[in-house]
């Protein structure tokens, strides 16, 4: 199929490729992969910067086992993907701190062609490590990331050793939480990290955080014996704010979430939602979050939210009807998402196109059942910078590997 830098297939050709991705229906986008086997290879969560600016280089991790939590003794490596030199792979580092679902928080500097940002574990602690993938040289900060600012000047993480206790498949395994049998320590949460001066500071506890009440229209939270922590950060694109999950379970698989938005330094929380059911989210522009809930009265939809108000509306209410990965291409008209395996175990991928409310397929993907729980592979789309090509992680021909749609036709 057509990639950056290579030349579009015949019309002819494009719609036997839809065919063959969508079992004989035409209208999705052909599918390449750009990794193959016999190793493993994906890039984790949908919010972060795969492509670099130029959309020639893919960044992406590999390992040689699936099907099991990592140990701390197993090693993945980083890499990116040359997309105009025949997928070329090009190997750039090695960590010990990852897991299946967002990998190592690979991701490129904002604005930059040339430096990522990792997540490593060195010395008996988890470190960050920003990379020059031309020369090769490698600054080591004093604490791990998950989400970066526009300007690429700090970051904020939760406390991955806590998240490997409460969500296997998002902390990362080989160092103990010191506060295990703390339900809301106030020592852990939130950290913020200069990435010009290496400064680490902790900017809102688990225990501030659940101190804190939930106004009404949302439900007073009932967490009596309940464990909390924080998951899923992500800065706003003006940087002026940045979003967090703060979760809760009694035990057992079941938890409970509420939304906040806060400043950079911690200061400023507004709940966003406190219905329990928050799940995936996305920043549609400095003021605006569009996320799945679960609220009254309709219940599981995606909403769009403003912040630092109580102004709330469906999005797609009829058509967007699961929870999914949910991101805005570039104008933001349309939304890019998946869904989880349906009872045959296809995942699917679709645009929402906001201004005329309907949904275009861009293809389904098989999961077989091996691929569930902590190691599950979910598709988890990401796109180019000008928004025509898209990536998913996929397990659909034999182990889970990077594949590329061109749907820029589709935008037209």
């Amino acid at each position: 199929m057509a990639g950056p830098g290579r030349p579009l297939l015949s019309r002819r050709a494009w719609l036997g490729c839809w065919a063959a991705a969508l079992g004989g229906q035409e209208g999705a986008p052909a599918v390449r992969a750009v990794t193959q086997g016999p190793k493993f290879h994906w890039f984790g969560y949908y919010d972060k910067l795969q492509f670099d600016p130029t959309g020639r280089y893919l960044l992406a991790m590999e390992v040689d086992f699936e099907h099991r939590s990592p140990a701390p003794e197993d090693v993945i490596r980083l890499g990116m993907v040359d997309l105009r030199q025949g997928d070329r792979w090009i190997p750039l580092a090695e960590t010990r701190a990852w897991n299946w679902q967002q990998g190592a928080m690979l991701q490129w500097l904002p604005g930059s062609d040339r430096q990522v940002i990792y997540n490593d574990r060195q010395g008996g602690r988890y470190v960050s490590v920003i990379l020059d993938v031309r020369s090769g040289r490698r600054r080591t900060l004093p604490g791990p990331i998950y989400a970066l600012s526009p300007d690429a000047r700090w970051a904020v993480a939760p406390d991955f050793r806590r998240l490997a206790d409460t969500r296997p498949g998002y902390g990362y395994n080989g160092m103990p939480d010191p506060n295990r049998d703390l339900p809301a320590p106030e020592d852990a949460g939130i950290w913020r990290l200069d990435l010009r001066t290496g400064e680490y500071k902790l900017i809102l506890s688990i225990a501030q955080v659940a101190r804190t009440p939930s106004p009404p229209p949302n439900p007073a939270p009932d967490w009596t014996g309940a464990k909390h922590w924080f998951n899923h950060l992500l800065v706003a694109p003006d940087g002026r704010r940045f979003i967090f999950l703060h979760r809760w379970s009694a035990g057992g698989r079941r938890f409970f979430t509420r939304m906040f938005t806060a400043n950079p330094d911690g200061t400023g929380l507004h709940l966003i939602d406190g219905f329990g059911g928050i799940s995936h989210f996305i920043w549609r522009d400095p003021r605006h979050i569009l996320s799945w809930a679960s609220r009254p009265p309709l219940g599981g939809k995606f909403y769009l939210f403003e912040d630092r108000t109580d102004r709330v509306e469906p999005v797609g209410p009829h058509v967007m009807t699961s929870d999914g990965h949910c991101s805005y291409l570039p104008a933001n008209r349309w939304i890019l998402n998946d869904t989880y395996p349906d009872r045959e175990r296809y995942q699917h991928l679709y645009l929402y196109d906001t201004l005329a409310g309907r949904k275009i397929p861009l293809g389904k993907f098989h999961s077989p059942a091996q691929y569930a729980g902590e190691w599950r592979c979910d598709l988890h789309p990401r796109f180019s910078p000008d928004g025509r090509y898209v990536t998913i992680d996929s397990p659909h021909q034999g182990g889970r590997q990077i594949y590329l749609l061109d749907i820029g036709p589709l935008l037209a």
